[in-house]
């Protein structure tokens, strides 16, 4: 029987102690234990990535503008333990992390184009914060303690030379970083660190590779994934591993040239063009008039973002039965109040309040994820 029964090669389990309770003479062919053995090792990776049970408490009142309930440093459950499906808010300026923060949200990540800010962005992040909207212009009350955890974004291309923009990144003393490359992965080995869709984990053995091996807290799945292979990944993986971007204007294409520098400036390059990418917002208008938004990073590359933040709302609470947890917000040039009531809209959704249809026409946006249905797809 330990024989049979230990042929366990290809699965990530080994046979430890055998209790045998046959009374008796019994005969068995070998196949039957073949047969036992097999449908053991399926219900052990089954029971693997079953979600832990979580339970909703409800505390307080909420807010009615930013869905939130105030804070009880009392009774409040440890970040590490929290199982309720949360929110984690991408912004790329200051008027969008301000209403993030009002709105109570705990996890944000930042995505500017200039690093030097993400020093500003981190203290921000760790004042204490008024609940809610403040009542007066430089009045605050109901001040809460919590500061929200913020991890700050390198620039998704990285090139030999440029590790100067990932020393000013690290000098920002932020809680951790978002990487997108290896050599975000090699750089920041020593911080905390969040794999973004980038590392394209799109199957178990490369979420398990990335976790493992650079022992990354989370994982962002590939754009590339409909949702049936999203599921698939959901249920071969520990779903905790994962956060899914839900909402997010999509990065259509990188590009080298720097249509701010070309087009705004008399320079030749980030050492006299003078920013101008600091002062101007530029779209790209396509053939059907569409305006694509336009954003350049520290090494002066542009990436182009589709006109329409999409939504992958409709399957929420598929990814909550499956057991993701986290769920990301992209936000591009959003003014603050369509910030505060995107993240209000978002955590309705969570709470079972209304459904993803209701959202997506109410906020009108466009009822899709990645690069075609993307990973939220059909």
């Amino acid at each position: 029987m330990r024989e049979q029964l230990g042929r366990l090669g290809g699965t990530p389990f080994r046979l430890g102690e055998l209790k045998n309770h046959l009374l008796g003479e019994v005969l068995s062919p070998v196949s039957e234990l073949n047969r036992l053995r097999r449908e053991a090792v399926v219900e052990l990776e089954r029971s693997l990535v079953q979600p832990k049970r979580w339970k909703l408490n409800e505390r307080g009142t909420r807010n009615a503008e930013c869905g939130i309930e105030p804070w009880n440093s009392s009774t409040e459950t440890p970040r590490s333990a929290l199982r309720t499906p949360h929110l984690i808010v991408l912004v790329r300026n200051f008027a969008q992390l301000e209403a993030a923060l009002k709105c109570g949200v705990e996890e944000i990540y930042c995505e500017f184009e200039d690093p030097k800010k993400y020093h500003e962005a981190v203290q921000m992040c760790r004042e204490p914060r008024a609940q809610g909207r403040e009542p007066d212009a430089g009045k605050r009350s109901s001040l809460d303690p919590r500061p929200s955890t913020i991890f700050v974004a390198p620039p998704r291309i990285f090139k030999t030379g440029e590790e100067w923009i990932l020393r000013q990144v690290r000098s920002s003393q932020a809680d951790g970083y978002l990487v997108r490359n290896y050599d975000h992965l090699k750089f920041f080995a020593n911080d905390r660190r969040r794999g973004d869709y980038s590392l394209n984990v799109a199957n178990r053995l490369a979420a398990d590779y990335f976790k493992n091996q650079f022992s990354l807290e989370r994982l962002t799945p590939s754009y590339d994934l409909n949702f049936q292979q999203l599921e698939a990944l959901l249920r071969a993986a520990p779903p905790e591993w994962f956060e899914v971007t839900i909402h997010q204007h999509i990065p259509m294409f990188h590009m080298e040239h720097c249509v701010f520098c070309a087009f705004l400036s008399s320079g030749t390059d980030y050492t006299n063009c003078g920013r101008p990418c600091d002062k101007h917002e530029v779209k790209l208008r396509d053939r059907v008039g569409a305006e694509h938004g336009l954003k350049a990073d520290a090494g002066c590359r542009n990436t182009v973002y589709h006109a329409l933040p999409q939504t992958g709302a409709e399957y929420v609470a598929k990814m909550i039965e499956l057991g993701v947890r986290q769920f990301r917000l992209e936000f591009l040039d959003e003014p603050a109040e369509t910030v505060t009531r995107t993240i209000a809209s978002y955590r309705q959704l969570l709470r079972g309040e209304i459904s993803g249809t209701q959202l997506w026409r109410e906020l009108k946006l466009m009822n899709q994820l990645g690069v075609t249905r993307g990973q939220i797809g059909k």
